[in-house]
């Protein structure tokens, strides 16, 4: 791909967040990713890429805009896309911290076409990277990690959607003494703060939606972190759309390279509400500030980029999303 595209891929995701963002606290997740999909969609009108949506928005028949198998683009270079135009819905309606919004590039075939069904996750940072085993016991796990990033397994954060379903490796982490952080929604931005030092986070652990687990795959290839996940079907209908996208084996353990299986991937992300990660959109007059994470990992390289935004410049089809 293109090195330009890097830069092109943050406009998108500036984007949605800016949209997103007058939503905040309004208690309308629906409204907030509505306004997102639409600007998202869009500025990849105008990105010189031939692109297919691989984890979208849904079915056609469920999404009239960024749903999978949609065409996206102005031409040139083939690729897959990954999108989430606000992970972490109920947080932008709630106010809360670490909604994103997120966009994820390979080259043709190289992003796995998740079935919007719940994954089992692990996800570590690059020195955690070969040391975890989602089929090993929590404490193990935590164990291997905190030696690999020479720290007591007591010092270690953990993030963990807070979900009923999760009691068990709560009180498993609470055993070992792990220090853990419960967040109520969005567990791509924990995935990819555990990458990156300094954001306090160490760990992902837990169940949470499949398409957000390539998308969190995709900023630990480019970051080189490390990520385990099964797919987690809860009837037969799930199963059933795992082997209409090819997955025929649904307990597999699935690797980083089988979740992304290109070398050369593109992960954006735009703050909506502020995180760990990423500060949240702040509006001020006639404008707006952003704050933005795009890598690849072809280079390894990692821009954070802070940005200020004039309405009155700004293109009409971003303006009748913010106006």
């Amino acid at each position: 791909m293109e090195r330009e595209l890097t830069l092109e891929f943050v406009r998108v995701t500036e984007a949605a967040a800016l949209a997103a963002a007058r939503w905040m606290g309004r208690g309308d997740k629906n409204a907030a990713d509505g306004a997102a999909v639409s600007a998202m969609r869009a500025v990849f009108d105008t990105v010189a890429i031939d692109g297919v949506v691989v984890i979208g928005e849904g079915e056609m028949d469920e999404a009239p805009m960024l749903y999978i198998g949609e065409k996206l683009g102005c031409g040139k270079e083939p690729v897959d896309i990954a999108v989430d135009p606000v992970e972490g819905t109920n947080n932008v309606a709630k106010g809360l911290p670490n909604s994103i919004a997120v966009v994820a590039v390979a080259e043709r075939g190289g992003l796995l076409n998740a079935p919007d069904m719940y994954m089992d996750k692990i996800a570590v940072g690059p020195k955690a990277a070969g040391c975890i085993d989602i089929t090993a016991p929590v404490k193990e796990n935590l164990k291997n990690v905190a030696k690999a990033l020479k720290k007591d397994v007591s010092d270690l954060t953990v993030v963990i959607l807070d979900r009923p379903r999760h009691e068990k490796i709560i009180r498993e982490c609470r055993e070992a003494g792990a220090r853990i952080k419960l967040i109520p929604d969005g567990d791509v931005a924990p995935a990819v703060a555990a990458a990156i030092e300094g954001t306090g986070v160490d760990m992902l652990l837990g169940i949470g939606g499949a398409p957000e687990g390539v998308l969190a795959a995709a900023a630990l290839k480019c970051l080189g972190g490390d990520m385990q996940a099964r797919l987690w079907p809860e009837d037969e209908e799930d199963i059933e759309r795992a082997r209409k996208l090819g997955i025929t084996d649904i307990n597999k353990v699935l690797t980083l390279d089988d979740l992304v299986k290109s070398d050369d991937v593109i992960f954006a992300a735009t703050g909506i509400t502020d995180g760990d990660m990423l500060k949240g959109v702040r509006f001020f007059g006639n404008g707006a500030r952003t704050h933005s994470l795009v890598m690849r990992s072809r280079t390894g390289t990692v821009r954070f980029i802070d940005a200020t935004h004039r309405f009155d410049k700004k293109p009409i089809f971003v303006r009748q999303h913010l106006c």
